[in-house]
């Protein structure tokens, strides 16, 4: 087999991108696939958008499953690990504006009766928050052994053991009444 190169085939080898990142979204890198903590099965990126807010760009958001769907029931209920990544994007996010999204989330996304039996733990996931400011990241993980694990800046923050806490996280972004319904499409590759 005669195998010819031209300069600008060999040029076009040259600028082909080699890294890991499955695309941009807002000037940020998102990983194709992220490995977590005491695991050797990668998680493929799901989807990525931006969080916006009165045309405010806040973070950008990706959802990493063990395998891809574009359905919010099965990626609420996959087994496996899971990781939502929030890279921010706004200059500064106050610690309790953190809180009040998360109480909203909770809140819109279940009924009072639920929302009260998560309450508890919901009030120790809030304990983990600092304010944030443009370039951090909060990965938000799911570990079957453990259950929800906060790292900010690569700086594990606490867990909150149990799956049903995770599942009910998610719908924060995936649930019924998503804080940003475009990021949650996003999230699901559509």
């Amino acid at each position: 087999m005669n195998i010819q190169f031209t300069f600008s085939s060999l040029l076009l080898l040259f600028f082909l991108p080699i890294s890991g990142y499955a695309l941009e979204v807002a000037e940020v890198n998102v990983s194709e696939q992220v490995l977590l903590a005491n695991t050797n099965t990668p998680l493929k990126l799901n989807g990525a958008g931006v969080r916006s807010k009165f045309f405010f760009k806040i973070y950008v958001g990706a959802l990493y499953l063990p395998q891809k769907t574009t359905n919010a029931e099965k990626a609420i209920n996959m087994e496996g690990g899971k990781r939502i990544l929030m890279h921010f994007l706004y200059k500064k996010v106050e610690k309790e504006k953190l809180v009040e999204g998360w109480v909203d989330g909770f809140k819109n996304n279940h009924s009072g009766e639920q929302f009260e039996a998560l309450k508890t733990k919901l009030e120790a996931f809030n304990k983990l928050f600092d304010t944030v400011k443009r370039g951090d990241r909060i990965e938000l993980d799911y570990l079957p052994e453990i259950g929800t694990q906060v790292s900010i800046n690569d700086q594990i923050k606490g867990s909150i053991f149990g799956k049903v806490f995770y599942s009910a996280l998610l719908k924060v972004w995936l649930g019924e009444d998503p804080a940003d319904s475009d990021l949650k499409e996003a999230m699901l590759g559509k």
